[in-house]
């Protein structure tokens, strides 16, 4: 199915050939990437859970991102909010707007089933680009504190600054 298209760039239902695309050109990026982890992104998707999106920038996989029905982690679990996860642009299709089409495309497909919708952003500068977008976009954070491996982290309590160090924000969309 096809979300978006315009301008080189289409958004679309992840395919089975995605996954290796995308974990090749991230580990050329220097990332630690493998299928693994969009093959089951697309597995969520055939069980109803989520909805799997890949961006295309000229023919060539260029951004994912997925949302989820039922928030599993932080402060709006279980509480039926969708959440979107996992969202990426490969460094070499930034700046063209794919970010910010996948952005759009993935709060109208929530818009489908609730006015509100959640995501989790890590705090390290890696996430520097994502949490300026997110800002922008509206998204506010829940008030629960930054949350380290799917625990509220206490004050003083001891973490570290990686994947696994999250702040959660919500949105209202229109």
């Amino acid at each position: 199915m096809i979300y978006f298209m315009e301008n080189n760039i289409i958004i679309r239902r992840m395919q089975e050939t995605d996954p290796q695309i995308f974990s090749n050109e991230e580990c050329a990026q220097g990332w630690h990437a493998s299928p693994e982890k969009y093959d089951m992104r697309i597995s969520d998707e055939k069980k109803g859970i989520s909805v799997a999106l890949t961006a295309e920038y000229q023919n060539h996989p260029a951004g994912y991102i997925n949302v989820y029905w039922n928030c599993a982690a932080g402060p709006f679990a279980d509480k039926n909010i969708p959440e979107i996860v996992d969202f990426g642009v490969l460094e070499k299709y930034r700046n063209k707007g794919i970010g910010g089409l996948l952005m759009d495309t993935a709060e109208k497909i929530v818009l489908t089933r609730s006015k509100i919708v959640c995501i989790g952003v890590g705090l390290h500068a890696g996430y520097g680009s994502a949490q300026r977008m997110y800002v922008k976009r509206g998204y506010i954070p829940d008030g629960s504190g930054v949350w380290y491996r799917d625990q509220i982290c206490t004050p003083y309590g001891d973490c570290c600054n990686d994947d696994d160090l999250v702040l959660y924000l919500s949105k209202e969309l229109d």
